[in-house]
């Protein structure tokens, strides 16, 4: 998942130093200008009608990256008008160029660290584990306990929305026909996956943003894994009680891992380790080590390619048609990447920047932060999350740039990454899963328990402000 009033971040900073200058003297009476100007007015109405129709894309069908990637062409134009009418005719220009930047660099990091995971779902580790589960024959309580569990563990590594769709083919699987086991088993997924991301850089994208953005070194991340804790563990001792007792069949299923899975999850290891290890240790961006890592994949997906058609060879000569080999080809899950969510990431961080070109963003960060409190505005941000989705938030936070220390862009990393757990829309997880389970798993389902999952957002923010008292140096 950086950001900073008028766009510089860090990258754009190192590779465009001379060119950045000149073009934040010229955007500065620009955006006195433009907060009041009819180009100012008209990029706040056109984002929040192209917002409109992301939040209502449950009902419309309408991918999320269409209206968002309109409404930023559409802002930057006019904007562009208003710039040259000014007579900075490459103030808007040098805007762009800058957050494009700071997009290719998000756009870099989740497309490997998206096709490493679409790898190892081809291979057979996700279903692997889904049929394991179901041969345990767990009850439903144990069962509920297991996948809220797993998903507050593994959303860490291979992110929280593929760590609930993995979970809830669980769920659905074993009980199916409990419609009331179904519900708040995917409430606590949805928690579990959501408070697992928070404290992890490769766990969301709002922590992927922030810790790119040097807010928050890599370790300090690992300190909010008790207030992610106590955030899940709270709701679920709450439904814990209403959840059916009793056990469904057991399962017999096995499902054989792919050629080359084992390997491949060594490698999804050693490309994390290249993107800490270039960001701590090398100072460069960590999206150059996800794509060196994404080149060992590749290298690899050649040997398995290479192996598949010698042995395709042998067994036609051997007995006269080929087998099944497991053939791999890593474009293929380059291809499979989410690139509805990759092109509403540009939409977002486009249009948001826009704001901030106009000055709208200096203003609200003036009066949000300067007025609120940081602690009170980054509590609040998290609640906000519930209903705008937190990616937003947290691109508006980043290019707000408030200056806080590491405890509050903690607090503000944690709010983020869990207030979209109280309502079934406030996340990607909660939504993917009212489809995969769609009339078992509602949003009124989830409302019922929404006061539950707010005693543990609570409680987290709690455990950070006693627990990480150190972080805090009261700027």
């Amino acid at each position: 998942m950086r950001r900073v009033p008028v766009p510089a971040p860090r990258l754009a900073a190192s590779l465009a130093l001379f060119a950045a200058a000149p073009a934040a003297q010229a955007a500065a009476p620009v955006q006195a200008t433009l907060a009041t100007h009819w180009a100012g007015y008209v990029a706040v109405l056109w984002f929040a009608i192209a917002y409109l129709f992301v939040v209502a894309e449950e009902f419309t069908g309408l991918r999320k990256s269409q209206p968002v990637m309109l409404a930023a062409g559409a802002i930057w134009a006019v904007l562009a008008f208003a710039s040259s009418r000014m007579g900075v005719p490459e103030a808007a220009h040098e805007a762009v160029r800058d957050y494009l930047l700071e997009y290719g660099e998000l756009l870099l990091f989740l497309l490997a660290a998206m096709t490493y995971v679409n790898a190892m779902s081809e291979r057979g580790l996700f279903e692997a584990l889904r049929a394991r589960l179901l041969r345990r024959g767990l009850g439903y309580r144990a069962l509920f306990w297991t996948t809220g569990a797993l998903a507050f563990c593994l959303s860490p590594l291979i992110d929280n929305l593929t760590t609930a769709l993995v979970m809830c083919a669980v769920v659905l699987a074993v009980g199916r026909e409990d419609t009331k086991f179904v519900a708040l088993a995917c409430i606590n997924i949805v928690v579990a996956a959501n408070a697992g991301g928070a404290f992890s850089p490769f766990g969301d994208i709002t922590t992927l943003m922030v810790w790119q953005a040097g807010k928050v070194p890599f370790a300090a991340f690992f300190a909010l894994f008790l207030p992610s804790l106590a955030n899940w563990l709270v709701p679920a001792l709450c439904m814990h009680a209403a959840v059916p007792r009793g056990a469904p069949p057991a399962s017999d299923e096995v499902v054989r891992l792919k050629r080359g899975a084992g390997v491949i999850v060594a490698l999804f290891a050693i490309t994390v380790v290249l993107a800490v290890g270039f960001h701590q240790f090398l100072h460069l961006p960590p999206f150059l080590g996800m794509m060196t890592g994404l080149a060992l994949l590749k290298l690899y997906g050649w040997h398995l390619a290479r192996v598949a058609t010698a042995q395709q060879k042998d067994d036609f000569a051997r007995e006269g048609a080929p087998g099944d080999v497991d053939a791999f080809d890593s474009y293929e899950q380059v291809a499979r990447a989410e690139w509805d969510t990759l092109l509403f990431f540009f939409g977002v961080i486009m249009c948001v920047g826009a704001l901030g070109y106009c000055g709208y963003l200096a203003m609200l960060s003036t009066s949000f932060y300067g007025g609120l409190g940081a602690t009170n505005a980054n509590i609040l941000v998290g609640l906000m999350s519930a209903i705008l989705d937190n990616i937003p938030m947290m691109v508006a936070v980043l290019q707000m740039a408030p200056a806080m220390d590491t405890g509050q862009w903690l607090l503000v990393t944690f709010t983020a990454g869990v207030g979209g757990s109280l309502l079934s829309i406030g996340s990607a997880a909660g939504v993917a899963l009212m489809g995969q389970a769609h009339g078992r798993y509602t949003f009124f389902s989830h409302l019922k328990w929404s006061w539950a999952v707010a005693l543990g957002y609570a409680a987290g923010i709690g455990v950070h402000l006693l627990v990480n008292a150190r972080y805090f140096t009261g700027t």
